[in-house]
């Protein structure tokens, strides 16, 4: 998931716990958008790890030398 799904998922998570008022029988609007806004906190820091990570790769370039000289004799 990446940042913006974070961001949806906070933002409507923030709309059904502050702005909703109606209710659901057996269904408590307020605790799910609680959920939803925790989920989005979480998925902003583990796409912030993950593009971090993808960042700090290293690459090592191997270069292999082969001479044609022959070898002296032993």
């Amino acid at each position: 998931m990446y940042i913006g799904g974070g961001i949806t998922l906070l933002v409507i998570g923030a709309i059904l716990s502050f702005g909703v008022r109606d209710s659901i029988s057996g269904v408590n609007l307020t605790v799910i958008g609680y959920i939803l806004m925790a989920a989005g906190v979480l998925a902003i820091i583990l796409s912030i790890i993950f593009n971090a990570q993808r960042t700090n790769t290293t690459h090592r370039e191997v270069i292999e030398r082969h001479d044609d000289r022959p070898l002296p004799p032993v």
